[in-house]
C-alpha cells in the first residue's frame, strides 16, 4: 500500500513547530486507516490546528450539484471554525487568513481541469502570497494515473472550471499541479509538497490499496473518476449525466436517444479499452428526473487503453448530429459565469465545440490540438515527482 503526504508529514523536513496551522479538507480527507486528517493534524501538533478551510460540495460533501453553496460552520468533532471557500466567496480573504501561519491542503483530486477543487488550491496560493503565508500540500494520487488526454484550455474560455491552460486530463498529483501553476503562472507562493511513498504514475486508484472515500456526492467510485474527463462534458448539455441514478458519469443519456442509430453513428471512431452498454434508466433527480432516458453505461474493459475524452467527444458528436431538433446546451449560469456557454468552459476551446457540430471527423479535431499538448507535456516534466 502507498502512504499519503498526510502520513508522511511527520518524517519530512516540514517545519511546524510553533506555527499556527489551517486544513483544507473535506470528508474524503482520510489515512489509510480511514481517520480524518483533521484528527491526525490534531494528535500531532494539537492546538496548532486553529481553522478548517472546505471545497464546493461542502466540508461533508452534501451538496449536489454546482452553484449550492455552503456557509460558514463549526466542526462538530474540533470546534473550530470552518470557513466555506465555496459560498460568499471562494478566495480566502484577510479575516479567514489571520487565524494562521501555515496552510495544510489535503485534498482528493480527480485527476480533471474541471474539477473545481484545483482553482480552490490555486485562490489558496494566491492568498497565500498576499498575506504572507506558507502553503504545504500533502500529496495523494491522481485516481486515473499519469496518463494524458485533451486539448489545452483557450484563453477566453477561462472559468472556476479552467484558470489554466492545461488539458482535459492532465495526470498529475495535487501536490505536482502546485508546483506547475505556482511556477509556470508566476504566483510564487511559499510552497513545499510532502510527496508520497510507494506511487508511481502508472498506478489506478484501485492499484493504490488505499481506500476511497467519495471526494463529491457524484464520485461514488474510482471507476466514476476513471470516466469522468469525458463524461463531465454532459453537464453543458440537456441529456443526464446520470445524476439521480447509482452510477452518476457512468450513465448518460435522455429520453430522445435511440441506441442503433447512435451505435452505428459511433463506428466513425474508434473507442479503444471501453464497451458501451444500452440501457434505460430514470433519474430520481437532476435532468429528466422520473422520466425514463434512452442510454448507455460506459464499461472500462481496458484502463490503459481507454481513451474517456474521446469516447464522450465522440457519443456527443453523435447525438448533436442525429438529433439537431432535440438536443440542446445547458444555458448560463455555470460555475459563476452567467453570460458564456457551459459547454465552452467545460471543452475550454470554442472551435473544438464548433468542430463537433460541423461533423468534423474526431481524429482531425485530435490533430488540432497535439502540438499544445505536447508542450504541456514537456514543460510539465520539471514539476513531476514520481
Amino acid at each position: 500500500m502507498i502512504s499519503i503526504g498526510l502520513e508522511q508529514l511527520a518524517d519530512s523536513d516540514v517545519s511546524l513547530q510553533g506555527k499556527r496551522l489551517g486544513l483544507l479538507c473535506n470528508q474524503a480527507s482520510t489515512d489509510a486507516s480511514l481517520r480524518h486528517s483533521r484528527d491526525v493534524i490534531l494528535d500531532a501538533y494539537g492546538e496548532q490546528l486553529t481553522c478548517i478551510f472546505s471545497p464546493q460540495h461542502g466540508f461533508f460533501a452534501e451538496k449536489q450539484d454546482n452553484m449550492i453553496e455552503s456557509g460558514h460552520s463549526i466542526d462538530p468533532v474540533s470546534g473550530l471554525p470552518v470557513f466555506s471557500l465555496y459560498g460568499e466567496k471562494r478566495k480566502p480573504d484577510a479575516s479567514m487568513f489571520e487565524h494562521i501561519d501555515v496552510l495544510l491542503i489535503d485534498i482528493v483530486d480527480v485527476g480533471t481541469r474541471v474539477y473545481t477543487f484545483l482553482y480552490t488550491m490555486a485562490y489558496c496560493m494566491e492568498a497565500a502570497v498576499e498575506y504572507g503565508k506558507q502553503v504545504v500540500v500533502l500529496d495523494r494520487p491522481n485516481p486515473i494515473g499519469g496518463a494524458v488526454e485533451g486539448n489545452i484550455l483557450q484563453d477566453d474560455c477561462t472559468s472556476f472550471v479552467g484558470l489554466y491552460a492545461i488539458p482535459m486530463r492532465h495526470g498529475m498529483t495535487f501536490g505536482e499541479l502546485a508546483l506547475y501553476i505556482n511556477a509556470e503562472y508566476k504566483i510564487g507562493a511559499n510552497l513545499q509538497v510532502v510527496p508520497m511513498a510507494g506511487w508511481s504514475h502508472t498506478m489506478l486508484f484501485r492499484d493504490t490499496g488505499f481506500p476511497w472515500v467519495s471526494p463529491s456526492p457524484n464520485m461514488p467510485t474510482p471507476e466514476t473518476a476513471l470516466v469522468y474527463p469525458g463524461q463531465v462534458i454532459w453537464e453543458g448539455t440537456n441529456a443526464s449525466e446520470g445524476r439521480g441514478t447509482t452510477l452518476p458519469f457512468e450513465f448518460v443519456g435522455a429520453p430522445y436517444w435511440e441506441h442503433d442509430a447512435i451505435l452505428e453513428y459511433l463506428t466513425k471512431t474508434e473507442l479503444p479499452g471501453c464497451f458501451l452498454r444500452p440501457l434505460v434508466f430514470q433519474p430520481t433527480s437532476g435532468k429528466w428526473a422520473e422520466e425514463p432516458c434512452v442510454g448507455f453505461q460506459i464499461h472500462v474493459t481496458n484502463p490503459e487503453t481507454f481513451l474517456p475524452y474521446r469516447t464522450s467527444l465522440a457519443l456527443l458528436q453523435a447525438v448533436m448530429r442525429l438529433y439537431p431538433e432535440q438536443f440542446s446546451y445547458k444555458k448560463p449560469p455555470y460555475e459563476y459565469e452567467y453570460e458564456r456557454l457551459p459547454m465552452d468552459l467545460i471543452l475550454g476551446d470554442t472551435d473544438l465545440r464548433k468542430g463537433l457540430e460541423q461533423g468534423t471527423p474526431l481524429v482531425e479535431l485530435e490533430e488540432k490540438w497535439q502540438l499544445a499538448l505536447g508542450q504541456f507535456l514537456e514543460k510539465r516534466k520539471e514539476y513531476l515527482l514520481y
